[in-house]
């Protein structure tokens, strides 16, 4: 079953926001590429929650990013698209790029977020472990170095039914200008400045293949926020855990989020 599509107006524009779901809310700020296409981990989360996705700016559904010149831009026009999607007070799963933003959103309006999920998130950088580098694959294999299943995620981010290709190329275009946006360089935010403002509750989920972001990155980010943390580690996965493990993610965050 297909979730349900609405739209809602932001500062910087019209913006797509999918749901499905009944329960307590939980929102999701999707990982590299956006949210193309609705996905087997939110759907196995909605059984039991209701699932807000909302799009973030550059991504598919969202508004323009080409404004956005700073970090700060980024967080207040995310904030906007949290505010605007009717998630404040609710719970939060943020994945990869969406992880790197749903950090800070909790960081600079605490309260605003009940419970934390971030799943294998961008933001730190230690030199001695570094990050890789994601625009800097192989054009043959773009998506390998994501996931553990390179072919199902091509499958994922190739022209949804229905759009046009010469269309969807240009958005793909925009996601990619708008990831290197968030993360240029090398994936480093300076959030570990602002994760002693984060007092929410968080877990921090990880895939024990991760060939992106070292799995002992959780722990740098556990060290930082002041909540309470939880690091849960997933056999299987790589950087997109979400997608490469849905059951077993879904069943993690689920169990956290009570």
């Amino acid at each position: 079953m297909s979730p349900r599509e609405y739209f809602v107006d932001t500062p910087a524009g019209r913006t797509r926001v999918w749901e499905k779901g009944r329960g307590k809310t939980v929102g999701y700020f999707a990982g590299v590429g956006g949210l193309p296409k609705w996905t087997p981990f939110l759907d196995k989360l909605s059984e039991t929650r209701r699932v807000v996705a909302p799009s973030l700016p550059g991504f598919p559904g969202g508004a323009s990013s080409e404004p956005l010149d700073s970090m700060l831009d980024w967080v207040l026009a995310v904030g906007d698209v949290f505010d605007a999607a009717s998630l404040d007070g609710s719970d939060l799963i943020g994945a990869s790029i969406g992880g790197a933003l749903a950090a800070e959103v909790t960081a600079i309006w605490p309260g605003a977020v009940r419970k934390l999920v971030l799943i294998a998130p961008f933001g730190l950088f230690d030199d001695k472990e570094p990050v890789a580098d994601i625009f800097a694959q192989q054009p043959s294999n773009p998506t390998g170095i994501l996931t553990t299943k390179p072919d199902a995620l091509r499958d994922f981010f190739a022209v949804p039914q229905g759009r046009d290709p010469g269309d969807w190329e240009i958005q793909a275009l925009r996601a990619n200008v708008a990831s290197a946006a968030i993360l240029w360089p090398l994936g480093d935010t300076r959030v570990a400045r602002r994760l002693p403002r984060i007092t929410a509750e968080t877990l921090l989920v990880w895939g024990d293949s991760d060939k992106v972001i070292p799995p002992s990155y959780a722990k740098k980010f556990a060290a930082g926020i002041a909540g309470k943390t939880k690091v849960q580690t997933i056999k299987g996965a790589g950087h997109m855990a979400e997608f490469d493990q849905p059951n077993a993610v879904a069943k993690a965050v689920s169990a956290f989020l009570g």
